[in-house]
């Protein structure tokens, strides 16, 4: 049996640059191309089509996985369940859709002999970081290779170059836009948008309409179990029929559109459209359910947690040692995060009208002002006398010194 070439493995969208990074990389290296394309919710062609084109385009061979299922329960949830936004405005959408995509690529490249890993990145951006430490972090081995940045293929050249080679692929098509979109969500950049002045136009939505115009009031009952959805309005649901029946209908009143001039890892500054309303609407769910389920140091620390767990995702670290250890704080934090969470939404906001749990930490008896109440209100004396001590005793000092606003004699100086 003849032995192949050295291998690359290409993440492939299906798209122009992709189809002609698959010659050009031939030609630059010598390798064989094999492309990887996987279905995270994106939407647009079906994997079979996206797999002969690519094949047309000269690859060797073309892996293609639907990973919708696997991506909602493995990325989409544990973003859900730590309840981190990068710069507290947006779930992450296309960070954690990188590894999954790595996952893959690996896979690939075991299967078929391959010894580089190439994808389809700029020089500039945050996604050629979140792909080659994925790949080095799951197969130091493998080495990285990306022909937008390393070999010059610039756009004009990918027109020129698909139409001196016949490539099937659709070259007179121009979009302003820079869009990267899978179930949880889509992300919108470049065109007029980079002039942070103007205002997003109505084409540059799809997930959302607008909010201005809503539909009547919609109101929705989300059952968690361990801070996971798995009922919506009494109604089983996988991980990925909850974002996908979210999407609809959150979508549907105008929820999840985000605006943010955000800072990229490289050091730049971008301005971002994001739009996310399945993702939203359970965030604002999820949020509320760990508000009555949670101990109050715990969430305190949570948010802690959180903040950087984002960030590390947000740098392409979701195979690091810290960002594994936060996932088993996250993971414990959500063991009493179940139960049931109403809703309304409506104009672009989702409210939260109700909650329920047989975990909850909520006492009527103690919260009530009515009759009922089991709470002691003689006990607040002494614990605001004991928790204000610390406090007493710097402002006696300050006092004593001339310094501090203290406004009389303290009883202790």
């Amino acid at each position: 049996m003849p032995q192949h070439k050295d291998r690359v493995v290409l993440a492939y969208s299906g798209g122009l640059d992709t189809s002609v990074a698959i010659g050009w990389i031939g030609e630059q290296t010598g390798m064989e191309v094999v492309t990887v394309a996987v279905d995270l919710g994106q939407g647009g062609e079906d994997l079979e089509t996206v797999r002969q084109r690519a094949l047309d385009c000269g690859a060797v061979e073309a892996y293609v996985a639907d990973a919708r299922d696997e991506f909602a329960s493995e990325y989409c949830m544990p973003q859900l369940q730590s309840g981190g936004l990068y710069m507290d405005a947006y779930p992450l959408i296309s960070a954690i859709s990188r590894p999954a995509i790595v996952k893959h690529l690996v896979t690939a490249a075991r299967e078929f002999g391959a010894t580089v890993v190439a994808h389809g990145c700029t020089g500039k951006g945050n996604d050629q970081v979140r792909f080659e430490n994925g790949i080095t972090s799951l197969a130091p081995d493998l080495k990285c290779l990306a022909p937008v940045r390393d070999l010059a293929m610039t756009r004009e050249f990918s027109i020129n170059y698909a139409n001196k080679h016949n490539l099937p692929i659709e070259t007179t098509h121009h979009n302003p836009f820079s869009i990267d979109q899978n179930v949880w969500g889509r992300a919108i950049e470049t065109g007029f948008l980079e002039d942070i002045w103007n205002g997003p136009t109505k084409d540059v939505y799809n997930y959302t309409d607008d909010p201005t115009y809503p539909p009547l009031p919609d109101e929705v009952v989300i059952t968690f179990e361990k801070g996971i959805p798995v009922a919506i309005d009494g109604n089983a649901v996988s991980p990925l029929q909850a974002i996908q029946e979210m999407n609809r209908r959150a979508g549907a009143q105008g929820i999840g559109r985000i605006d943010i001039v955000e800072d990229r890892l490289v050091g730049i500054k971008s301005r971002e459209i994001y739009e996310a309303p399945g993702a939203m609407a359970l965030h604002v769910a999820h949020k509320e359910l760990e508000n009555v389920t949670l101990d109050r140091e715990q969430a305190r620390f949570k948010r802690t947690v959180s903040d950087r767990w984002s960030d590390l995702v947000y740098e392409g670290q979701w195979f690091s040692p810290l960002k594994r250890s936060l996932d088993c704080f996250i993971r414990d934090t959500q063991e009493y995060v179940s139960g049931d969470i109403r809703m309304v939404m409506h104009g672009g906001r989702a409210t939260v009208t109700g909650r329920r749990s047989e975990s909850s930490l909520y006492d009527f008896n103690l919260a009530t002002y009515d009759e009922g109440d089991s709470y002691n209100q003689s006990n607040a004396k002494g614990f605001i006398e004991i928790f204000g001590l610390t406090s007493q005793l710097a402002a006696a000092r300050d006092v004593k010194f001339g310094k501090g606003e203290a406004m009389g004699k303290s009883k202790l100086g």
